[in-house]
């Protein structure tokens, strides 16, 4: 470990920095892992090139720092300028790793027999992108596949939302949405889409879930676009038995996994 901290104006620290902007992730190939849960899951995949660490993390996370230098990875001390640079939060944690990037094609995730797979489409915003990628990871699902202008997965919002799960569940980009849907049903996959107006209610789904789905979850803003969710096989919709007029994405995803879920586990 390096026994001096280094200070916010020492190359490699302003290198890093400019990893908090697209341009230079899709240059480099790398990304900004931030907070003990998402570095200690880059660390179990051997994708980290670095880890920078305040003296309070240190403190904090020793065995975690202590363990990162015993895999070889280059452990720096950095000072607590430094360490906000690096961070994008209020209170940074102090706690930074350089990772490679976790690029995956569509191809290679439904060559795997997904059985559950997470397709949103012109998802723009990235906490509900982590928050999407987390929730698949925790019901067993098997891979997110962002469609059309979504946002970018290594976007330090989207990686920290996801608390670590962006390392355990793959995550591909499909920019074309047609050729992306056209993927997944050559593959042999249902698709469903979310949609208030579903012919499907989500309560009397369950023979839907006993083969491999890919759901369709919209634009926060603006849902699906009606060509797309005229492709899915089944439109779905979430019964609403208060006076909630509709869900936010990541709770209608939430749901609708869930649901998934407890039906493709209690059948194997």
């Amino acid at each position: 470990m390096t026994a001096d901290a280094i200070d916010v104006r020492n190359p490699r620290i302003v290198s890093a920095v400019k990893l908090h902007r697209a341009p230079q992730r899709r240059k480099t190939g790398l990304f900004l892992a931030e907070g003990a849960n998402s570095v200690t899951a880059a660390l179990a995949t051997g994708r980290v090139r670095e880890l920078f660490y305040s003296a309070a993390a240190a403190t904090r996370e020793h065995e975690l720092v202590a363990g990162a230098a015993a895999q070889g990875v280059r452990t720096t001390l950095v000072s607590d300028r430094a360490a906000q640079a690096l961070g994008e939060t209020v209170t940074p944690p102090g706690l930074v790793a350089i990772c490679e990037t976790l690029d995956v094609e569509p191809g290679a995730i439904l060559a795997a027999q997904p059985r559950i797979l997470a397709v949103p489409v012109e998802m723009a915003d990235p906490g509900n992108a982590g928050t999407l990628i987390r929730v698949v990871d925790a019901v067993g699902g098997d891979g997110v596949i962002l469609a059309g202008d979504s946002v970018d997965p290594h976007n330090g919002k989207c990686v920290r939302a996801a608390a670590g799960s962006l390392f355990h569940v793959p995550v591909a980009r499909g920019r074309n949405i047609d050729a992306t849907l056209d993927e997944i049903a050559a593959a042999g996959i249902v698709v469903l889409a979310t949609a208030a107006t579903g012919e499907v209610e989500l309560d009397d789904a369950d023979e839907l879930f006993t083969g491999p789905v890919a759901w369709l979850f919209g634009n926060e803003a603006h849902g699906l676009d009606p060509a797309v969710a005229a492709r899915a096989d089944h439109r779905v919709r979430i019964p609403i038995r208060g006076r909630a007029e509709s869900l936010n994405l990541a709770t209608a995803a939430s749901i609708c996994l869930y649901a998934n879920s407890r039906v493709r586990y209690r059948h194997t």
